[in-house]
């Protein structure tokens, strides 16, 4: 197991690299060389990254990327720390599960940032790759994308919540047959079953991705966070309660400098100026 105690990233360790562009947190897998396979290591830098995103005004979307020719192949099983030990089997399990509850925490720190992310998948995403495709609020693939959780081929449950995700993305009996058979999917497919939203050629995922995510950043950014955190939250609670919170987050920004400044700029023909106020 790495040194969860750790609050650096070292130079020449990164997994992901964190930009700042006009308004868009561009997060890169950077190992293009290992396929951008995932490791602990690659955990706590997620952990990391998305506190430093998470309270960042200038971010107001969050890009999802990868370098190289696969999005993330799945698991490091060569990292260091991937095993763990005990000195028995109840030892080494209890270790395993607060190991994967500890994990578990950094994922959901990135999947409930505040800011929408848009996740531009090419080549294999498989396994943790998947999972972690998932954990964005919008995806975008490349035509040569493909998709799979081949854990139960190997003899593992599944850990990271992708078939829960896709439980309630394409339904259970879809995520029952993917985690069950570890088959793949192409990105026509996964469309199909809405685990993604856009399917645009290989050399346009990047702009096609980053025009998403430039849209979602020019519109006022306490009504994206107030949208991604009500549908997140409330769109499988009963529609009483639902209704209620979006009551709510309406009234908040009905009343907010970004509204008066949104109809402002509606009546003049310009575009808005929005400053999350």
């Amino acid at each position: 197991m790495i040194d969860t105690t750790r609050t650096d990233i070292p130079v020449g360790e990164e997994r992901l690299r964190l930009d700042v562009e006009d308004g868009i947190g561009v997060l890169t897998l950077c190992r293009p060389a290992k396929l951008n396979a995932w490791s602990w290591e690659s955990t706590r830098q997620l952990g990391l990254v998305a506190d430093r995103i998470r309270f960042d005004p200038s971010v107001r979307a969050v890009l999802l990327r990868a370098e190289g020719r696969a999005f993330c192949a799945g698991i490091d099983v060569s990292a260091p720390g991937g095993a763990i030990t005990g000195r028995s089997a109840a030892e080494r399990a209890r270790a395993y599960y607060e190991g994967i509850r500890w994990a578990h925490e950094r994922f959901a720190a990135f999947a409930r940032l505040p800011q929408p992310v848009v996740a531009a998948v090419q080549g294999y995403c498989l396994g943790f790759g998947f999972e972690l495709a998932l954990m964005a609020d919008i995806r975008i693939a490349s035509q040569n994308a493909v998709f799979a959780l081949p854990e139960a081929q190997l003899g593992l449950a599944v850990d990271a919540g992708g078939d829960l995700r896709i439980a309630r993305e394409a339904g259970a009996g879809w995520a029952k047959f993917l985690a069950l058979t570890g088959r793949r999917l192409d990105a026509t497919t996964a469309e199909r079953l809405h685990l993604v939203q856009l399917v645009t050629e290989e050399a346009a995922l990047d702009e096609t991705a980053r025009a998403v995510a430039a849209e979602i950043a020019a519109n006022a950014p306490l009504a994206v966070q107030a949208v991604k955190h009500d549908i997140d939250a409330y769109a499988e609670a009963p529609l009483t309660a639902a209704l209620d919170r979006t009551a709510l987050s309406a009234a908040l920004t009905l009343t907010s400098d970004d509204a008066g400044e949104g109809y402002a700029a509606k009546g003049a023909r310009r575009a808005p100026r929005f400053e999350g106020k």
